[in-house]
């Protein structure tokens, strides 16, 4: 077997510290993991080159010999070791020993959320506790719904046991029998270095048990799918497109696992004049060409229902944004609401009379002053 350059194969150099080559490990693992869809042979590799280099005995013979003899010196302390020392370097004779799951336990088990199996001498993961799914709902609702807030009822899809079959998947008066593939375990396991990693039992799906007679309602799953009405309550002044966490509303966990969450996300219908901008609500009101250039007073309806008497001031230009403080939506985070914003828009007249245009056409004539001079 032909030395290997470990230090390569981590991708670090030789001076490399052992928070450095640990964190080079953990890095390159994540990527060749198999159970990530990477290469079994680099991860092989990898394993290999980590429990040489992450020991400081181990290190050291390899720094100075070019390989690991496990264990076991060269003859005279020559450098080496051919293929007639004990393991021909570290592939047959290294004393191979479990990792340290309390420095690196986290590594593969926050990579693949528990389902890729577990890690050597860490035995099944079937059957233990796990958390049930989130969930998530689109809710439609109008203007003033989501402005005031509300109680509605949803019918939320969640997955529950089967009646028929009690969970088992098998027709009522028949029973599963144990997978002779993985003897029940679900997985089958495959040694690679310091690390074993296991994949679900292509015989038996994962489940460790085989289902002859299936049951008609669930079709062998143990599981069906059923909407259930559920009672979600809408806080005043939620956003189109935001989202409300329902904490224990989502999928019920399993072997004893909690229920995950559901997560309602808020559609908000258009008003007919009315817009939202956060907390602040927005209103584009309609001014004549001699309220803004005279001023007048005008009355705007607020989001509550109510009317509020605003002061245009003459020379208002297109555009004006005029503020009601509090008359917004209620804010979710924080106190209070936010402010109706009213936007002037000039209105001007698309018809008119002969005598109309008679005296615009003598009022502009009136006029000395160059609007467009700034542009000449």
């Amino acid at each position: 077997m032909a030395d290997k350059d470990y230090y390569d194969i981590l991708g670090v150099p030789k001076t490399a510290t052992a928070d450095e080559v640990k964190k080079a490990f953990r890095k390159a693992a994540r990527k060749h993991h198999p159970d990530a869809g990477g290469s079994e042979e680099r991860f092989k590799e990898l394993n290999e080159a980590y429990e040489i280099l992450s020991d400081d005995e181990k290190r050291k013979q390899y720094d100075e010999y070019g390989r690991y003899f496990g264990g076991n010196m060269p003859p005279g302390g020559g450098a080496g070791g051919g293929a007639g020392w004990p393991g021909g370097g570290f592939g047959g004779g290294a004393n191979y020993q479990t990792v340290d799951m309390g420095d690196l336990g986290d590594l593969f088990g926050n990579l693949f959320g528990g389902a890729a199996g577990g890690v050597a001498g860490g035995g099944s993961r079937r059957g233990g506790a796990h958390r049930g799914s989130d969930l998530q709902y689109d809710l439609t609702l109008s203007f003033d719904e989501a402005l005031k807030g509300t109680s509605t009822k949803v019918d939320v899809k969640r997955t529950e046991t089967c009646g028929t079959c009690k969970g088992s998947g098998a027709k009522p008066g028949t029973s599963p029998t144990t997978c002779p593939a993985c003897n029940g375990s679900g997985h089958v396991s495959q040694g690679q270095g310091l690390f074993g990693f296991s994949r679900p039992c292509p015989r038996c799906g994962g489940s460790g048990k085989i289902v002859e007679s299936p049951c008609q309602t669930c079709k062998g799953k143990g599981k069906v799918v059923r909407a259930k009405p559920l009672t979600v309550n809408i806080p005043p002044g939620v956003t189109d497109g935001g989202k409300l966490r329902f904490a224990g509303k989502g999928e019920p966990g399993t072997g004893g696992g909690p229920a995950g969450d559901l997560y309602v996300v808020t559609h908000i219908q258009p008003h007919r004049y009315f817009s939202r901008d956060g907390a602040d609500v927005v209103l584009d009101l309609p001014v004549t060409i001699a309220e803004a250039a005279l001023g007048a007073e005008v009355t705007v309806p607020t989001p509550d229902g109510g009317k509020v008497k605003l002061k245009v001031a003459p020379g208002t230009v297109d555009g004006k944004v005029l503020r009601v403080p509090g008359k917004g939506a209620p804010k979710l985070k924080g106190k209070g609401s936010g402010d109706l914003r009213v936007r002037v828009k000039l209105a001007v007249p698309q018809k008119l009379t002969a005598e109309q245009k008679e005296l615009l056409r003598r009022f502009e004539s009136s006029r000395d002053e160059d609007v467009r001079a700034h542009i000449a």
